[in-house]
């Protein structure tokens, strides 16, 4: 674990507890499989029903999501579950040990940039948040959504960045999602938008920032391109939004572009793993943690998948 960076925030005496937390949050490696949960405010129900044509309806019915968590955090494949405050405190106490991320702000996608630039704060604080802790809910860290470039960013700059160092000063990591957003902005995969975002995340503390995956810089590929954003990101680990659901092997191949020509630290996906039975979600998430944390290829973890 000494090869970890640890904050310079972080006291002293709680180094060892931010460490765990670290190592909690990514199955030991340092390199995160974030099972994304917050799409229920995110996307309202758009991605758990649609009456069961492609999506199980099962899915609509939120302890799927922690029943998945709880299931693959038992194998050793899931390194964070994150969900809004509430979502926690409803369900956690059924699954105490998974690590969860507090997702601490949300919003919904019903009002569009062209009504308003987006803005979301805070529904809960760090009280909030280690009341949980005292409830015996293993919460490791935060997370935040910032919208750069929206007119309101510089709110959802200040309270990050307030939540990053007291959720330090707690041992907890933070983690922000950040998504270029607003009128200011004509191409939110714009290269260099994705790549400003991430070092933004770096200049407010962030441990890992979640950011899109950006279109290709001309003469680069789409990974490489997403490469120079995890080079502006520094010691902020790069994890890349899992997107729209893709067939398996698609999915999974984007992922370990990502991961090996990219250089992420980790992904944060939802969709492709929730959008599916109890089973083959938990043998996504098996599959994901194959590529990101065992070197697998793509073949091995498809196998995985496919419970070959």
């Amino acid at each position: 674990m000494a090869d970890h960076n640890v904050p310079g925030d972080v006291p002293d005496d709680l180094v060892e507890t931010y460490l765990d937390n670290l190592m909690a949050a990514t199955c030991g490696t340092g390199a995160m499989n974030l099972f994304a949960c917050d799409q229920k405010i995110e996307h309202l129900n758009d991605d758990f029903y649609d009456g069961g044509v492609k999506i199980p309806l099962s899915s609509n019915d939120p302890g799927h999501l922690f029943e998945i968590g709880a299931r693959a955090h038992g194998e050793g494949t899931v390194g964070v579950l994150a969900a809004q405050g509430g979502l926690i405190s409803l369900y956690a106490q059924d699954h105490p040990d998974v690590p969860y991320l507090v997702k601490l702000n949300s919003k919904s996608h019903l009002v569009k940039t062209d009504q308003r630039d987006p803005i979301s704060l805070a529904m809960w604080d760090m009280d909030d948040v280690m009341s949980l802790v005292s409830n015996g809910i293993n919460v490791v860290g935060i997370g935040y959504t910032i919208y750069i470039g929206s007119e309101y960013e510089h709110e959802m700059l200040t309270e990050a960045a307030q939540f990053i160092r007291q959720a330090h000063e707690e041992g907890m990591i933070a983690v922000v999602w950040m998504y270029p957003r607003g009128k200011a902005v004509t191409d939110e995969k714009d290269p260099q938008l994705i790549s400003g975002a991430a070092g933004v995340a770096a200049c407010i503390g962030a441990d890992f920032a979640k950011v899109n995956y950006p279109r290709a810089w001309e003469g680069m590929t789409q990974p490489e391109s997403l490469k120079i954003a995890v080079e502006s990101a520094g010691r902020c680990g790069i994890i890349c939004s899992g997107g729209g659901t893709l067939p398996p092997q698609e999915f999974l191949q984007r992922l370990w572009d990502q991961i090996n020509v990219s250089g992420c630290r980790g992904a944060a996906t939802g969709r492709n793993i929730h959008q599916k039975s109890t089973e083959e979600a938990v043998r996504m998430t098996a599959a994901c943690h194959a590529i990101i944390s065992q070197g697998a290829s793509v073949d091995d973890a498809l196998d995985i998948f496919n419970n070959a």
